[in-house]
């Protein structure tokens, strides 16, 4: 898609023009309510389209400026590419204009214009004097090196220059992403008779269509674009940089309100702490303290909380960077790098501004330790970034990236295509390190267990993943053995796990006893002693004999008839053989005792381990062979 889209807005202080002009540039009325009429002062946000062509189309936002309409303002001046800032020839910079300065410097906003409205009102050789003075006080602001252009919007003296001006800086500035995923945060709801609910913003990235299932986030709400319009002409899509509204269904007008935001994915965060990077205003008026009330607007919302510092414990004057945390009563929808203002709740006031670093804080020690944490986290490439969330996770989805990273997909995708990243089960990642960490602490906790149990095949898979699941998820744990399986260096017999060089033995000092027991066995045949007879015979420890009779049996040196009275593996299998050539394909009690001679007591047990084994079938009062 070669058009794209931007979104300006004009700021400033009261009545110096700013709704005026947008009339002047647009043909349109932005001032839509009662009381705006009636006060001659914006109180809601206004909007009209500027400009449109094949390359470019472009909408003005006409922010408040009365001190009382600060929050409508910010939630208007944060979704825009470029602000005209509008200054009156007759009265120059005020107070007001003073703090949307500030607000847009905390913004991020980097393009400027400044227009000096009301021209016809003042000589001409005062019009110097007041662009001398707007000069001097734009130096050290987003505005110090902003073209001026004079205007009149009652005569229209200016406006085709302000114009051409606005198309031509658009034009050299990059548009919003419409890549990723779609998010708006709203700053107007309100219904259409016969159309039901309606929700308005700035489409901050992404794009959204006719029909698609949408998310209303923090409250969690599902809906559908039944409906999309950009200044009042149905769209089939909106995108990111364009002004929207959009008709919901499946919601009614009462459960939404301004600071909501409109979403299509799970990607973005739902959040009460957020790890930020600050400046403070110039000038401030009260001092700053540790825990503070703060009134945050980030997006359209705004939200009370405190600020903590990890540093310090109050701030007077300071015009570096900050780095601390903001803790919200409510819960916002953010990523990284979205910009918010921070105001004093009484005296109303703006005391700083600045960018989210992790949407995702956590709770923090005071102290330097933290403020270096803070850093990285801030310095962080992306690749640095989603490395870090795998190494703290240990596997994510990309969905899950993109939420804990807070970049976009494609960011990502073109990140981790590299031997450091491993794609498993088609969906999840992981670090090659990782990896390999698992794979050593499987090699390593087998290698143990092999020393304390030497008789057995193997550990058990639940078993040895038992404590490992605290730190991986089981998906990857059972990735990881698949490999080490597949690449030789483990074995898996059943549900046991064992060194690929790993052989079941008996400890080298119990080797000769259990050598004599062995040979004990087989000399008494048929007619056995219980098998504990011959541990104690040989001495061998109780504590032993569990694991020594799994391995005899496992390696079939001895087979069980009933878990008590145990036969050598030898003489087993000689019964067995002489049992079979002696007898037809069927055969009864009687013709055993007759054959092996052996007593009822260990008769019975053997045919039903035979039976057992599947080796004989028993009906009735005769065993068939199978």
């Amino acid at each position: 898609m070669n058009k794209r889209y931007f979104t300006i807005g004009m700021a400033g202080h009261i009545d110096h023009g700013k709704t005026t002009l947008t009339k002047a540039l647009t043909n349109i009325d932005t001032d839509r309510l009662k009381e705006e009429k009636e006060r001659q002062i914006s109180i809601e946000l206004g909007f009209a389209p500027l400009y449109e062509d094949e390359e470019i189309e472009i909408s003005v936002i006409d922010v408040p400026g009365h001190e009382r309409f600060i929050r409508q303002m910010i939630a208007g001046v944060a979704g825009i590419d470029l602000v005209v800032l509008v200054v009156a020839a007759d009265e120059g910079i005020m107070p007001q204009t003073r703090e949307h300065l500030e607000i847009l410097k905390f913004l991020g906003v980097q393009s400027g214009i400044v227009a000096i409205t009301k021209i016809d009102r003042v000589e001409e050789e005062f019009i110097d004097l007041v662009k001398e003075d707007i000069f001097t006080e734009l130096q050290n602001t987003v505005f110090e090196e902003a073209p001026f252009v004079l205007v009149d919007s009652v005569s229209h003296r200016g406006i085709e220059d302000l114009r051409t001006m606005i198309i031509e800086r658009l034009k050299g500035l990059e548009m919003r992403d419409i890549r990723g995923a779609f998010r708006l945060p709203i700053d107007q709801v309100f219904t259409v008779k016969g159309q039901g609910t309606v929700v308005r913003g700035t489409v901050y990235e992404g794009s959204v269509e006719e029909g698609q299932v949408l998310k209303v986030l923090p409250k969690g709400l599902n809906v559908r674009a039944r409906q999309i319009q950009v200044h009042h002409h149905q769209r089939e899509r909106a995108f990111a940089g364009q002004r929207a509204a959009i008709n919901l269904s499946g919601v009614a007008k009462e459960e939404l309100e301004r600071g909501d935001v409109l979403v299509s994915s799970e990607h973005f965060i739902v959040t009460k702490t957020i790890d930020v990077a600050i400046h403070m205003v110039s000038d401030l008026d009260y001092i700053v303290k540790q825990r503070m009330p703060i009134k945050c607007h980030i997006g359209t919302a705004e939200v009370m909380g405190q600020i903590v510092f990890f540093d310090r414990n109050e701030i007077e004057t300071d015009q570096s960077e900050i780095l601390c945390q903001l803790r919200l009563d409510e819960e916002i929808v953010t990523k990284r790098g979205d910009r918010f203002i921070i105001r004093r709740p009484s005296p109303q006031e703006t005391i700083g501004g600045g960018w989210v670093i992790e949407p995702r804080g956590e709770k923090y020690k005071f102290g330097y330790r933290t403020i270096e944490q803070l850093e990285q986290k801030k310095e962080g490439t992306p690749k640095e970034r989603i490395t870090a969330a795998l190494v703290e996770e240990k596997s994510l989805t990309l969905p899950e990236l993109i939420k804990t990273t807070s970049l976009d997909e494609d960011t990502i995708v073109n990140e981790i295509n590299s031997d450091e990243f491993v794609l498993f089960n088609k969906k999840e990642y992981t670090l090659l390190s990782v990896i390999e960490t698992i794979q050593e602490e499987l090699i390593d906790r087998l290698g143990l267990y092999h020393s304390h149990h030497p008789m057995k095949h193997g550990m058990n898979k639940a078993e040895l993943f038992h404590s490992l699941e605290k730190t991986f998820h089981k998906s990857l744990l059972e990735y990881v053995l698949k490999q080490a399986v597949e690449s030789q260096q483990l074995k898996k017999k059943e549900q046991f796990i064992a060194l690929q060089s790993f052989m079941p033995s008996v400890p080298k000092n119990w080797q000769k006893r259990t050598e004599n027991l062995l040979g004990k066995l087989r000399k008494d045949g048929y007619n056995v002693n219980p098998l504990s007879h011959y541990f104690q015979g040989e001495g061998i420890p109780e504590h032993l004999t569990n694991d020594l009779k799994r391995f005899l049996e496992e390696q079939e040196l001895v087979y069980s008839l009933d878990g008590q009275y145990y036969w050598h593996g030898e003489v087993f299998k000689t019964a067995v053989e002489t049992l079979r050539s002696k007898t037809a394909a069927e055969f009864t009690l009687p013709e055993v005792k007759e054959i092996l001679g052996v007593s009822r007591k260990l008769m019975i047990p053997f045919l039903e381990k035979l039976d057992q084994m599947q080796i004989t079938k028993r009906e009735e009062n005769k065993r068939i062979w199978q």
